[in-house]
């Protein structure tokens, strides 16, 4: 699974920022509930919209972020 099939990024939706394709369900939003503590099932009875697919997707996102290395010009 690669998480740019689940994850988009559109000006139209909330601003652009990354959500769950097909939802209006930012990628932050899920990442902070688990980053709370909850568990995935937790966080999809709080998001039925959502799948266990969906969250590993936004941890495949975070995980690509955390691994970007700047490079100087």
């Amino acid at each position: 699974m690669n998480w740019r099939d689940k994850i988009q990024s559109d000006p139209q939706v909330l601003r652009g920022k990354p959500c769950i394709k097909g939802t209006r369900i930012p990628v932050a939003l899920v990442l902070g509930y688990l980053a709370a503590g909850r568990e995935t099932g937790a966080v999809l009875k709080e998001f039925p919209d959502l799948t266990a697919t969906d969250v590993a997707a936004c941890l495949d996102y975070a995980r690509d972020l955390a691994d970007y290395e700047a490079v100087e010009a």
